[in-house]
């Protein structure tokens, strides 16, 4: 890479433009999971249907006009958001070294997939398409497993989504996200409140990939793909437990403080 392209990329990172997009995008991340909560709560407690994902909470605003225009400006928020993620693994970091600096740079690469994924789903859910996609966990599982030594890819997939959740957890007990956000963020009472649901927020998704983590294990183990799934077998994994209903709303509540936190992040968004 010439080190005029260099160059120009620093200055895309770094433009107001990409900036403003990005907290288009981090407030767009907040409403998902505010309508997850609630839809969390409606399987909790009146036995629900409806799909508990991000995608499902996504494709759940698309039935109204005012959902639609939301969803495409959900849509751009999340493009902003991928080239903000791509423009740190790529020339981000610049202070850090070493081990710490490629894994913060594959963390930001990883942030990428997710938000173009969730992009995605926002494009189609706006232009009515996308379909209901229930069982695609469970059909990528199936495919995985049939390949050599599947089985055992399965497992270490459910094993480094458990790691996954459980880094979220320690994220959310030291307060690590506040590294996302700048110092003004945590200052006076307002920033209490940021920290607090940043807190429980990170908590609440920890607690559910490691759940999806576990089902993936669990597939692997009985060699059944139908066990495996996504954010929305998980929560409803976690209502048919004792007490199910009542765990699985405190889990809604983590999930809409993490939207809420987004609000947040998004006013005191750090680039680095």
């Amino acid at each position: 890479m010439t080190s005029s392209s260099k160059q120009a990329g620093r200055e895309v990172r770094n433009s107001k433009a990409l900036e403003k997009g990005a907290q288009v995008g981090l407030v767009a991340y907040g409403i998902v999971h505010l309508l997850i909560a609630w839809i969390a709560i409606q399987v909790a407690w009146f036995g629900s249907g409806e799909d508990a994902s991000q995608g499902g909470a996504l494709k759940s605003m698309s039935d109204n006009p005012v959902g639609v225009a939301i969803l495409w400006i959900t849509a751009v928020g999340f493009v902003a958001l991928v080239l903000w993620q791509i423009s740190d693994a790529i020339w981000g970091f610049a202070e850090e070294d070493g081990a710490k600096k490629a894994f913060k740079k594959a963390k930001a690469a990883g942030r990428a997939v997710l938000y173009a994924v969730l992009g995605v789903v926002a494009f189609q859910s706006a232009t009515g398409g996308g379909g209901g996609g229930g069982n695609s966990e469970e059909t990528l599982t199936a495919k995985v497993m049939s390949a050599p030594a599947g089985r055992w890819l399965v497992a270490l997939i459910g094993v480094a989504i458990v790691a996954g959740g459980i880094y979220q957890i320690y994220r959310g007990i030291s307060r690590k996200f506040e590294n996302d956000l700048k110092s003004s963020a945590t200052s006076g009472t307002s920033g209490t409140a940021i920290v607090r649901l940043g807190q429980v927020g990170y908590v609440a998704k920890g607690i559910a990939l490691a759940i999806i983590g576990v089902l993936f294990v669990l597939a692997a183990i009985d060699y059944d793909p139908d066990k495996a799934g996504g954010l929305d077998d998980a929560l409803k994994t976690l209502r048919d437990q004792p007490f199910g209903p009542y765990l699985l709303t405190l889990v809604a509540v983590g999930l809409a403080a993490f939207g809420a936190y987004c609000f947040g992040w998004a006013r005191y968004v750090k680039r680095r």
